[in-house]
């Protein structure tokens, strides 16, 4: 027994056929992927983390004399991942008078997040550098690297501004 199928179904089956692959085509040449195994184009993942650009922070460090385990805090960002009341936490003592040094942000509130870097700062000058590479939680594709100033006149204060520029794409 043959079984017939009306023109009309045949019409809606083939009309579907070609819409779906007419989508298929458009995300294809748009670099959206059209099946799991699909990568990202560079464009795509360009848009994807498109959070780049330059950055001012200041910090104080009434808290820190140069010991391991001291800190800074962040006290103004132009950056939202790095807020203010974050920590900046030294992990190796002042050898003056320079300071060179891993470091660890560590914003207030709950979370892993955690960013890692390192500065190198002459006392002499008041003037160093400062990077993070990598992190957790919301700081896990952050690089970021800063000129470090002391702001104010010399021997006054302990305000310090970082300012530079920072990415969250991750890298090779």
């Amino acid at each position: 027994m043959r079984l017939t199928v009306p023109l009309t179904v045949k019409h809606v089956v083939l009309g579907c056929l070609g819409v779906g692959a007419l989508a298929s085509a458009g995300c294809a040449e748009s670099g959206v992927p059209t099946n799991p195994s699909s990568s990202l184009t560079s464009s795509a993942a360009s848009t994807a983390f498109p959070r780049s650009g330059h950055f001012y922070i200041t910090k104080n460090c009434d808290h820190y004399q140069g010991v391991a385990g001291q800190f800074c805090t962040i006290t103004s960002s132009t950056l939202a991942e790095i807020e203010v009341d974050t920590r900046i936490i030294y992990v190796s003592d002042l050898n003056y008078p320079v300071l060179d040094t891993d470091i660890i942000l560590d914003p207030p509130g709950p979370g892993n997040n955690k960013a890692f870097g390192r500065c190198t700062l002459s006392l002499l000058t008041n003037r160093g550098e400062c990077a993070l590479t990598g992190g957790t939680g919301k700081f896990s594709h952050i690089w970021l690297s800063a000129k470090v100033t002391k702001l104010g006149k010399s021997g006054e204060g302990n305000d310090w501004a970082w300012e530079g520029t920072y990415t969250f794409k991750p890298r090779d």
